[in-house]
């Protein structure tokens, strides 16, 4: 796994010892320090890896949360009142990617220079019903569920509720749950594999993670639609 180097030592503004670019506080004074741009890992000061402990993520979070609370900058300066929002915002952000396991993942992929495709809602709607984009054990699975919302949308348009169409979509929805929890477990597995194997192992891995990740995404967009017209 490729290492990143963020610790780049600078000089703390007030007592002038160098620390870590990415630490929110001085070590020396305890002083905050300015947002330096650091990547989601170091904030919390982790290593970049997947498998993550979420509940001392948690933990660390809140911790950081309260030395970064607008309160505690009252009488301090200007320049630390503007540091504590600006930290709290990279706190913030960090935090949300890195509980998530498939933000995560995607963030540290990019952090490793993969490319990870950024689709708009109208590009995913597109590419959902565009037959070549369907994956191919799922096409049967795609093309009637698009029948169905089709159907759905009609009755109801008309003033018809369809039960048996809404008892189908119910199925789908829960067989596409299902396909997502096995991505999961997927996606995970690879984690083992790019965290502990060499080269060739870690770069099949990333490969493969790749892949869920977009299977990952399209599942969830079908999911999705259909909850919004079950109305859930």
């Amino acid at each position: 796994m490729k290492v990143l180097d963020s610790a780049v030592p600078v000089a703390c503004w007030s007592c002038a010892v160098a620390h870590n670019e990415s630490t929110l506080f001085c070590p020396h004074c305890s002083k905050i320090q300015p947002p330096a741009g650091a990547d989601y890992f170091s904030v919390f000061g982790l290593e970049p890896r997947l498998n993550l402990d979420v509940a001392a993520l948690e933990r660390e979070f809140h911790r950081l949360s309260r030395r970064l609370h607008p309160d505690r900058y009252v009488r301090a300066t200007d320049s630390e009142k503007d540091w504590s929002l600006a930290d709290t915002a990279l706190l913030n952000d960090a935090y949300r990617t890195l509980k998530d396991p498939l933000r995560r993942t995607e963030y540290l992929l990019k952090l490793e220079g993969v490319e990870i495709r950024e689709r708009s809602a109208e590009a995913d709607e597109k590419e959902r019903r565009d037959p070549s984009r369907v994956p191919a054990d799922l096409l049967e699975e795609v093309f009637d569920l698009n029948m169905q919302l089709e159907e759905l949308r009609a009755a109801r348009g008309s003033g018809d509720n369809e039960p048996e169409v809404l008892d189908s979509l119910a199925e789908a929805k829960k067989k596409f749950d299902g396909l997502m929890s096995e991505v999961d477990s997927d996606l995970r597995a690879q984690w083992q594999a790019w965290e502990t194997g060499g080269d060739e192992v870690q770069a099949a891995a990333q490969k493969a993670m790749v892949a869920l990740l977009d299977r990952r995404r399209y599942l969830s967009n079908l999911v999705r639609d259909i909850k919004q017209v079950l109305g859930e």
